[in-house]
């Protein structure tokens, strides 16, 4: 179940850059809305193994589920899947000098970290996610 490719997003909720100011920390608004990146090994669920749902800290859009979480040693939470193909949008990133994908949250269009191929099976893939722009929900099962 891959997240869907879009470089025309239209997302469900907008806001103004002082809108958002007022709602994130400074370092959740740097990330989520200027495409920022927080050190490797310093977010809270990085080595964080608690059954739940992980959501946008911007606007609460379930995006992974920690059954789907795996420790790729790179410093920041990493998922082989999204939680549905339509909690996320994949953006070609060309920034920085390098050819990547970017992963963004499909209602706010908040930026959550990018994706790689070089995950385990069955998707082979590594949603490479920013814990600052995560909250968590926890729950008996992961869905």
């Amino acid at each position: 179940m891959n997240a869907k490719n879009s470089d025309t997003q239209k997302n469900e909720i907008v806001k103004s850059d002082e809108e958002w100011k007022k709602e994130l920390s400074a370092e959740q608004y740097a990330v989520l809305r200027k495409k920022g990146t927080e050190r490797p090994f310093t977010g809270k669920y990085d080595k964080f193994n608690e059954v739940g749902v992980y959501k946008c800290a911007a606007c609460g859009n379930e995006l992974f589920v920690s059954d789907k979480k795996f420790d790729a040693g790179c410093g920041w939470p990493s998922f082989w899947d999204v939680k549905s193909s339509d909690k996320v949008v994949l953006k070609k990133d060309y920034s920085l000098g390098m050819v990547r994908t970017e992963v963004l949250c499909a209602k706010c269009g908040g930026h959550l970290g990018h994706l790689f191929d070089d995950g385990p099976a069955p998707t082979n893939l590594r949603y490479c996610i920013n814990s600052i722009s995560l909250g968590f929900e926890m729950r008996k099962e992961a869905e």
